[in-house]
């Protein structure tokens, strides 16, 4: 049997290898490590973890701990280590990560049908089945050869503003509008009296910032700035910048508001909207404490949190069909975080199903793909559907699930959403014979 090449050993592409393998196909795994290393990365090790050790919660009455249970159902290697690797860490899994990324290189060079090729590709093959799992610091030399191939620029940095879910908008205190009139009740607009909007930017302007790594200084400006550095520059820049008020009548006081923040719907079921203009470097408890200060978020909940750092990952929706294959080039499938997923276990769930279907293509195999109310699911519907231009990064999270037939809150909602996205993948492995 032909063998399926998968570049990069991070946690996609080892989880990719490992899919293939322990079905019994044929891989050559590409690994640039030692011979060349990342800004960030400093282990010879696959798999490093260069930020958090955490991969996040573990309960099912969040979308995180779903994934988990589905990649479980799915014999994932890197759950599976992770687990034995884990360290104390409360409802969340946290791993040593030494050990964890130790175990990993460990394993695939103990298979028998994983070949490991040490060094830096820089050329994508034209031939066969390759995995690209490259991950958001891929090399200058191998991003080139991907807008190449793709036709398309990648992006070099995430500028994102924060998600926060419909259902925690206080509707009362908001109205829907677009500026003139134009467009419909396109937004969602949180009004601000002057006084309320003054508090807001003091709050902004000292809230703590996440640190920086140093590879992702000279990135941080180039596109668009956070708006805690607006906010610095005057106490009415946002005034006139993103939170202008021009064209908008509040409803409920019949005159225009001193300042707007707007939010804009985020998906097609309309259970998720960002805050437009809000990229940022606000730590995330900094977030939650000033953005709930804007009028109607009071009790806002947070599915993404707004950021501005070093990324690279490709525009999914317009490149990719939704089983991760390259629509002008078939024979290349992309995985982990270039594919426009937030988060490890993500990023590792999108390794596996490419793993899976690399395999069943090779077999000459339909690949499969699972349905939309499962959480593996629901991040491919978003990575290869989403509507959003720019295209931006998301995590896993209840929002990117389809809307239930009857409404439901609070952990009712969460914990049918869970029981049927479990019941629904063990379906489908069962049906797929995986």
């Amino acid at each position: 049997m032909k063998s399926v090449r998968v570049i990069g050993a991070g946690l996609a592409g080892c989880e990719a290898a490992w899919q293939i393998a322990k079905r019994g196909g044929s891989v050559i795994l590409y690994e640039m490590k030692p011979q060349c290393y990342s800004p960030a990365h400093k282990s010879p090790y696959f798999a490093e973890i260069v930020c958090s050790n955490s991969f996040k919660s573990e309960s099912l009455e969040n979308g995180p701990g779903v994934l988990k249970g589905e990649m479980e159902l799915l014999d994932s290697l890197i759950l599976t280590v992770a687990k034995e690797t884990r360290v104390p860490a409360g409802g969340s899994l946290a791993v040593d990560r030494e050990a964890f990324s130790k175990k990993i290189t460990s394993v695939l060079e103990g298979m028998v049908n994983v070949e490991i090729v040490r060094g830096e590709m820089t050329r994508l093959p034209q031939d066969g089945l390759t995995i690209v799992a490259t991950g958001p610091l891929t090399s200058a030399g191998l991003s080139r050869e991907i807008q190449r191939v793709t036709g398309t620029p990648l992006f070099f940095y995430d500028a994102i503003s924060p998600i926060v879910t419909a259902e925690s908008i206080y509707f009362e205190k908001v109205f829907k509008a677009s500026r003139y009139g134009k467009g419909g009740e396109d937004y969602i607009n949180c009004p601000m009296e002057k006084e309320t909007y003054y508090q807001f930017v003091d709050a902004l302007v000292q809230a703590e910032k996440a640190p920086l790594h140093d590879f992702e200084r000279r990135y941080l400006f180039e596109g668009c700035l956070p708006v805690e550095e607006l906010a610095s520059r005057g106490k009415d820049t946002l005034a006139f910048g993103p939170l202008k008020p021009v064209g908008l009548i509040d409803p409920h006081s019949g005159g225009q508001p001193f300042a707007v923040v707007q939010l804009r719907q985020e998906n097609r079921f309309g259970t998720l909207f960002n805050l437009v203009g809000f990229q940022t470097r606000l730590r995330q408890d900094e977030q939650r404490k000033v953005f709930r200060m804007i009028p109607g978020l009071e009790q806002a909940e947070f599915v993404r949190y707004g950021s501005v750092h070093r990324n690279t990952f490709i525009d999914s929706p317009r490149l990719l069909d939704e089983f991760l294959r390259l629509r002008s080039s078939p024979g290349l499938l992309f995985a982990g975080q270039i594919t426009g997923v937030e988060g490890y276990m993500e990023s590792t769930a999108m390794g596996l199903l490419a793993g899976i279907n690399a395999l069943r293509i090779l077999e000459g195999k339909d690949p499969i793909v699972p349905p939309p109310i499962t959480a593996m699911g629901a991040l491919i519907q978003y990575i290869t559907r989403s509507t959003v231009v720019p295209f931006q990064p998301m995590n896993v999270n209840f929002g990117l699930f389809p809307p239930l037939p009857a409404r439901v809150r609070g952990r009712g909602k969460k914990q049918f959403l869970s029981k049927r996205a479990l019941e629904e993948m063990a379906q489908w492995r069962e049906i797929c014979a995986l």
